[in-house]
């Protein structure tokens, strides 16, 4: 999905929830705080009150946890968030989520949240095709180099931005950027930070830009090569990640991000995380899906 802001157009982000622990152990750390198990609705979680619990066996333990686990509703849960506002408690739930296509610039608001884990695609490891496409630029010279390395990176659908036009600004400006890298350093230098020394040997003996590329490609990759060339990233790029939020801060995510306030980008990404967060969780942090 698109959308045009500021007179720019934007590709949305994609979310897919990956796992979710369930709202039972929170209930069970509730209960356990007011040794209350015998009042709870669910069956699965009024057993942990009686007497089965010092004679269970750890098999039959983990199939009842999954039971609890897999409860919809909790009375008391709803009550310690609506009626004490007692948050704490459901820091025991966990969601995870894949994140696919929001952009570097919505990371650095990610930053700002403390309470998540996050693992986001590196440029340290991620940057080669890149550095590849612009030593393949070489080959032709100062003239139809840069012509060449910007329409190769607009194949490669990296920005969050989707407007040709613009793209290309960014493509060259990347260029100009690995350009006054390459001249300050020179040749031999730049490229002995860029490439293995079996690519070198195929940067010597191809002289056709899209075959050095290839060439480049599936050559031996030089390791960690993105970190002599961090300086052409921008807010722009996509970024895919992996987080872990516990339902506390989710709560803080979505009551600070899903609304007018947010930048636009990160308002897009909670909208779309609270999609895909089953209902059961939603109705202890959303006020929207809160039970009367």
């Amino acid at each position: 999905m698109k959308e045009n802001v500021n007179g720019i157009e934007y590709r949305k982000p994609k979310v897919f929830l990956l796992n979710e622990t369930g709202i039972g152990v929170a209930e069970i750390a509730a209960r356990t705080c007011y040794d209350s198990f015998d009042k709870s609705e669910n069956a699965a979680i009024f057993d942990f009150g009686t007497e089965w619990i010092d004679e269970v066996h750890q098999e039959e333990f983990v199939e009842h946890m999954q039971s609890a686990n897999n409860i919809e509703d909790s009375k008391l849960l709803h009550d310690l968030a609506w009626v004490h506002h007692h948050h704490s408690i459901i820091e025991h739930t966990y969601l995870q989520f894949l994140i696919k296509g929001t952009s570097r610039s919505v990371l650095q608001e990610h930053a700002r949240h403390r309470l998540q884990n996050i693992s986001v695609r590196s440029t340290r490891y991620t940057m080669t095709d890149i550095v590849n496409a612009f030593v393949a630029s070489l080959a032709l010279g100062d003239l139809d180099g840069p012509d060449w390395f910007v329409h190769k990176l607009l194949t490669f659908n990296m920005f969050v931005t989707t407007n040709e036009n613009y793209n290309r600004i960014e493509a060259d400006t990347i260029f100009k950027r690995f350009y006054f890298q390459y001249i300050t350093l020179g040749s031999e230098e730049f490229l002995n930070i860029c490439l293995s020394k079996e690519n070198l040997n195929n940067f010597k003996s191809i002289q056709d830009p899209e075959e050095l590329f290839k060439a480049l490609q599936n050559g031996k990759k030089k390791r960690n090569v993105g970190d002599a060339f961090k300086h052409i990233v921008t807010d722009n790029w996509k970024v895919d990640m992996v987080v872990t939020f516990n339902l506390r801060s989710l709560k803080n995510y979505f009551d600070l991000r899903d609304s007018g306030a947010a930048y636009f980008q990160i308002k897009w990404l909670a909208e779309e995380m609270k999609k895909v967060t089953p209902e059961k969780y939603l109705k202890l942090i959303d006020k929207k899906y809160r039970k009367v």
